[in-house]
């Protein structure tokens, strides 16, 4: 993994070259904790490039810095936050399907056969597995993953990417606008909080008690709104997104009133 110190040398990097050349330039994949360093670092800096952080969907967890020139940003061919159309061309999605009868294969097995063939975990982003039965519009299309890769090396994985352990995959290269992220199925969660820190939230959505919440904060397996959160004391608002590494993810959906115990009433969007 970069350290810090080497992360920020080449975020400067790509400024400097978004500035001077003219050119929208793009880092590498930014998992939570490399994402919170970036934002840290730019936080309150003044800046001759529009930044922003893109995954290929609104809910991903792996995202890359994306700088562009300001003359570039908000004119023609960009969307309402001023992104400019070319962005989606950064990102290719890597559909891969098991043939029927095959082994239901996990995030894991993905992952690992495509570092098996040599790859960085920085050119990969987020891992969306199917299981047979879920849907995307109105197709079934079966077992398998949508996988997010930057552009450049998804002819590679196209030609090489043939097996994850004994399992034959087969693999389609498709438009990032072509991302499945399956069938959601969300669920309502009721409680009381003594407050809305992050380990009581986090103890609540997960079941777990607030010592375990804080351990699990602390070594950096929680997130809130895509990056890695490690003060217990953090506060959460309506709204955010909490996701606990082998646990899932949830939205804090709604803050209500206060309970005759003084314990602040609070609605969860559990997602399975």
């Amino acid at each position: 993994m970069k350290t810090d110190e080497l992360l920020i040398a080449q975020i400067e990097d790509k400024i400097q070259q978004a500035d001077d050349w003219g050119v929208m330039t793009s880092g590498d994949f930014l998992d939570t904790h490399q994402r919170k360093v970036v934002s840290d670092y730019l936080r309150g800096r003044k800046l001759p490039v529009k930044v922003l952080f893109y995954g290929g969907w609104e809910d991903a967890e792996r995202c890359m810095a994306v700088f562009v020139p300001e003359f570039a940003a908000g004119g023609e061919g960009t969307d309402a936050d001023g992104v400019p159309a070319e962005i989606q061309d950064l990102l290719r999605v890597v559909r891969v399907s098991v043939p029927k009868g095959g082994r239901e294969l996990t995030h894991r097995d993905y992952l690992g056969s495509l570092l098996a063939l040599g790859l960085d975990r920085e050119v990969t982003g987020d891992i969306l597995v199917r299981k047979g039965g879920d849907k995307s519009a109105a197709d079934d299309i079966g077992s398998g993953a949508d996988i997010i890769v930057k552009t450049e090396i998804a002819e590679f994985i196209e030609m090489n990417y043939t097996k994850a352990g004994r399992t034959n995959l087969e693999v389609e290269i498709l438009p990032i606008s072509s991302l499945c992220t399956g069938e959601i199925n969300i669920a309502q969660k009721q409680d009381t909080v003594a407050s809305l820190r992050l380990d009581g939230i986090v103890a609540s959505a997960f079941g777990l008690s607030r010592a375990k919440a804080a351990e699990a904060i602390r070594h950096g397996i929680v997130s809130v709104n895509s990056m890695e959160a490690l003060k217990v004391d953090q506060e959460i608002s309506e709204g955010d997104k909490i996701v606990m590494r082998g646990r899932g993810k949830v939205v804090l959906a709604q803050v209500g009133g206060v309970s005759r115990k003084d314990r602040v009433r609070i609605t969860f969007n559990v997602y399975r």
